[in-house]
């Protein structure tokens, strides 16, 4: 279905420069994003950053928590390096239309970008040889001194996502992500993605906080920030969020929905201004 949103005048700006260039657009770089969802008294949260103005990506636009696949994340499940628990990098392989090692990436960029960029971690202890162990264990508080110096490493790339969970007996936990939706950026854009939006129950006992590539972070419940500064596809997802009452409703539809194609942003100008509108790829 296609949704339009008004399109800021900086974008509409980009967008005719880079038409009269006649440029060829950037070839997208694969990517994980994670919607953090906590409960709250009669419905659900979600975990926004505010982008610091310094950043060359949407600066200063809402945005959750994400990045760029590492080339570590991409060789690490393949080597079998990353001890896994849940759905197998077999399944996420047909459910994002991927194959596998590429896929497993993406999985493990979730993982990476959320304890990064929020410290939250959803691993669990290495399954045990007891045959009632299926691993569905999770660590609980990563808020110390040695989970955070284990953070910065891992966002100066002195540290890989498979060393570091190898080195601290833990696996990825891949069942607590819930794939949502799949974006890529639009063609004017010198900095384009090819994003994986996944959804994600906040674990008990861990504690969000944001590191130096935003500027503030909050809970909000989706109707409210819809009135906030971001991008489409946050928009698109906060819009599409703030239907449900509850986080089970949300991963009941996460685990019906399709991203085996991605959706596209255009702009478009009518009599009204110029709106970016989503427009669905085929797979």
């Amino acid at each position: 279905m296609e949704a339009s949103y008004p399109a800021p005048a900086w974008l509409v700006d980009r967008a005719r420069e880079f038409a009269a260039s006649g440029a060829t657009p950037t070839t997208p770089r694969r990517a994980a994003t994670v919607v953090l969802l906590r409960p709250a008294p009669g419905s659900f949260e979600v975990y926004a950053l505010r982008r610091a103005a310094t950043m060359a990506f949407a600066p200063s636009m809402y945005a959750f928590p994400g990045g760029s696949v590492d080339t570590r994340d991409a060789s690490a499940e393949a080597a079998g390096a990353v001890a896994w628990h849940g759905p197998p990098p077999a399944w996420w392989a047909e459910r994002l239309n991927l194959p596998e090692a590429e896929a497993a990436a993406v999985v493990c960029a979730a993982v990476r970008e959320l304890f990064e960029e929020c410290g939250v971690l959803l691993a669990g202890p290495v399954a045990g040889s007891d045959p009632a162990d299926h691993g569905e264990a999770l660590v609980d508080d990563v808020s110390g001194p040695a989970w955070q110096r284990a953070r910065e490493a891992l966002v100066r790339r002195d540290l890989g996502l498979a060393e570091f969970l190898a080195s601290a007996g833990l696996a990825v936990r891949s069942d607590l992500l819930v794939p949502w939706d799949r974006w890529l950026t639009p063609e004017f854009e010198p900095y384009r993605f090819d994003a994986f939006f996944f959804v994600a129950r906040m674990p008990q006992g861990q504690v969000a906080r944001h590191d130096a590539e935003a500027d503030e972070a909050q809970w909000l419940r989706p109707a409210d920030a819809l009135g906030l500064p971001m991008l489409p596809p946050t928009r698109h997802t906060f819009s599409l969020l703030a239907r449900h009452s509850d986080i089970d409703e949300v991963l009941a539809e996460g685990a019906a929905r399709s991203v085996r194609a991605p959706i596209l942003t255009r702009l478009r100008t009518t009599p009204d201004g110029a709106h970016l509108v989503t427009v669905s790829t085929l797979a």
